[in-house]
């Protein structure tokens, strides 16, 4: 038998964007009311938070485990050439964002198929 993970993960896309608290938590309850799932979105207040969190280094890293199912954080490392601690940083930063997740094998996965990234720059 398959797990929720094996059998969504070909199929889903998260959506990193830039929004306001409010817009997101209007999001949900139109999603409570309605009982529709919607696709998984992660927010940030503010592009520069964004890009704190989304370093080279960690795109590298989601990019690397993109279809490789849970790993270890030492595979995780060796995926991108870069040694166990720095890696377990990053590895830590994404779990908190809810990026990448933890399996109850203690294994990290990034339980998507691809990141869309979605923001709109305005003249101030």
């Amino acid at each position: 038998m398959r797990t929720l993970h094996e059998q969504n993960v070909s199929e889903r896309t998260v959506t990193l964007e830039v929004r306001s608290l409010a817009a997101t938590l209007g999001d949900l309850a139109q999603t409570l009311a309605t009982g529709e799932a919607s696709a998984p979105r992660i927010a940030f207040a503010t592009p520069a938070l964004l890009f704190k969190l989304l370093t080279q280094k960690r795109w590298e890293l989601l990019a690397a485990m993109t279809g490789s199912g849970p790993v270890s954080v030492r595979a995780a490392a060796r995926l991108v050439g870069r040694d166990v601690k720095s890696v377990h940083g990053d590895v830590q930063t994404l779990i908190k964002a809810g990026i990448l997740e933890k399996t109850a094998a203690g294994r990290i996965v990034f339980p998507y198929s691809a990141i869309h990234v979605d923001f709109t720059l305005k003249a101030a």
